[in-house]
Parts: C-alpha cells; structure tokens; sequence
C-alpha cells in the first residue's frame, strides 16, 4: 500500500508519519511506501520496513500535484493548509492555499482515474470553524454550515467538494473536523485559537503565556494523540457504514479557558498557573466567540473514533509525549 500524507512538515503531519511507520500498515493493509509533501520538504524519517520519501511540492500548482498523485497512492491524507489567523489575515492566500490547492488534488486524482481505473481513500482534514453562530446547545453533524471567517468558508467548500466528487466515484472521501488540538507541542502559530495551547504549554515549561480572552470562553478540544487516532480510523473505516453524509464532527471535550486553568493548577500546582498573564486581544476574541464550544459527536463515536476523556487527561497526555513524563517548572 503506497500512502500520501500533504502538509508533512506540520506538527500534525509529522506526528501522523510516525505513527503509520510505528504501525507498518493501515488496518490490514501493509504499508510499503510513505510520501511526506510539504510546500517545505519535511524532515526525512528513517523506517526499514517501509519506503519514506519525501518532497517539496506547492498544492497551488496543478503540475506539482498531478506528479504526487501519478505515483497512484491508495491512501491520501490532506492536511495542507494554512490555519485560521492566517487564512483571515491574508485573504488572497487563503483561498489560494487552503480551497485552489484541495481543489486541484481532487482534479489531479480525477484525471488520474480518466486514464487508468483510480480510486484512493481520501482523508480531509476540516475544521469546526465550518460552523457559525447563533449554536444550539451542542453541534450535532446535521447542523448548518454558516462559517463566519474565510478559513471556515474554505474548509466548508473543500467538504462540499468531497462529498461531490466522492458521490462520483472519483475517491472515496471522509472529512473529519478536528477539535481545537491542544496541547500543540513546539512554537506558537498564526492560528487564532493558539493560546489555548500556550496558556497550557509555556507554563508547564515554566514560562510566561499571555491570555486574550475571558476564562469563561469555551471550546472543544482534543489532544494530537487523539487527532492521528481520528485520521488513521478514517483511511480504515467502512465507508458503507457512513453513507453520503461524509464529514463528520469528531468527539472532543468542551471546555472552557478556567476549565483548562484549573486541569494545568491541578496537576502542576499554583505556580504554573500564576504564569499566565490576562492581556485582552479583541481580534482574537471576535475570531474565537464565532466558533463553536459543544459538540453532539454521536455518528462518529458509533462508527468507531475515540478521544481523551478529561481536560486533565489532555495535559497529562502532552507531559508523557513531549516533556519526557516531566513537568519542567
């Protein structure tokens, strides 16, 4: 079985490519080749057992992407993109990357399978933000899609492009919309929901986090450990089993920002949590009260996806996979 994994070199990508090499296949399916994509080569990983290459291609240009897909991989996973601050900050990028670029897979798959019978598993990671106030109590997948920024927009269209080209025939597509992951390990990024992590991840270091937002906001999170579980349950679910409704909410926790305060002062104690600073940023704020914070993740809980249990769980889970078992205060 030949894989393809875009956006590679991204926290998400990175920790995906080492879990399908750890596991050496895909359900039944041995893995013999992995190719890891990325507008950035991403850092190259050794495996005896399977063949791991890795390159440099922008999902922007058709050419470049029509050589990814002429090599026929069985199993797709599409995670470039650029992430919400950005997308809303850069609009011209935005849709550029994250609607033209999944637009131009899906063709390059599709002209694929004109020349020669193609059908691949093709796993989309979307995003909560294809939702939009006013909510219901909780979001079950049935629930309109009235994005309020342009990530949302485009996340949206990338999943109504799915569904159509999967009633096609032309792949066999599943969109997942991953939780707010949390703790993200490493340097903050342009994504407007960042400090969820960072008020987590810097004290837990002993560092300083800056809050822009009131405790009372809530969210719906899981960790990364839960997010490559949500994408590799994907490549191996019967897609019989979903039917046409193919994007679906993937199960979380809700919580809100003193939720998380007081998981980190639980397990880190009062120290840690004294190190987050209150510094209101009312663009971050207006980004984050339009998204979503409950979740009714029935369907994808019935069809097999699993999460963390508790906000707690969620910090101990980033102490045991980044920080060596250790809290560094």
């Amino acid at each position: 079985m030949h894989v393809l994994v875009t956006g590679a070199a991204g926290m998400i990508g990175g920790k995906l490519a080492d879990r399908l090499l750890s596991d050496g296949s895909i359900g039944p399916a041995e893995m013999t080749s992995l190719k890891l994509t990325d507008v950035v080569r991403p850092p190259g990983i050794y495996a005896s057992h399977v063949r791991v290459e890795t390159a440099a291609a922008d999902i922007t240009v058709p050419a470049e992407v029509e050589t990814l897909i002429a090599a026929r991989p069985d199993v797709i996973f599409h995670l470039a993109a650029i992430v919400s601050g950005e997308a809303e900050a850069d609009f011209d990028k935005g849709y550029r990357i994250n609607l033209e670029g999944t637009r131009n897979l899906f063709e390059a798959i599709r002209l694929a399978g004109l020349r020669e019978p193609y059908r691949p598993r093709l796993v989309f990671a979307s995003s909560l933000a294809v939702f939009g106030a006013p909510f219901p109590d909780r979001i079950g997948d049935e629930f309109h899609q009235t994005p309020q920024t342009s990530y949302g927009t485009q996340k949206t269209i990338g999943e109504l492009l799915l569904a159509d080209y999967s009633r096609r025939g032309i792949f066999d597509g599943i969109g997942i919309r991953l939780p707010t992951i949390c703790v993200r390990p490493g340097k903050p990024n342009k994504a407007a929901s960042g400090f969820f992590s960072s008020i987590l991840r810097e004290p837990l270091i002993g560092q300083e986090a800056i809050l822009p937002v009131s405790e009372h906001v809530r969210h719906w999170f899981a960790s990364p450990r839960s997010a490559i579980g949500f994408l590799v349950h994907a490549a191996t679910i019967d897609l019989e089993a979903v039917g046409p409704l193919r994007n679906l909410n993937m199960p979380g926790v809700s919580a809100t920002v003193g939720d998380q305060i007081a998981a980190l002062r639980r397990i880190a104690g009062d120290k840690a949590a004294g190190l987050i600073r209150r510094q209101s940023d009312e663009t971050v704020l207006r980004i984050v009260s339009g998204w979503p914070r409950d979740f009714d993740a029935t369907r994808a809980r019935a069809l097999g996806f699993t999460t963390d249990g508790s906000f707690d769980e969620i910090i101990r889970a980033h102490i045991e996979d980044e920080l060596g078992g250790k809290i560094g205060m």
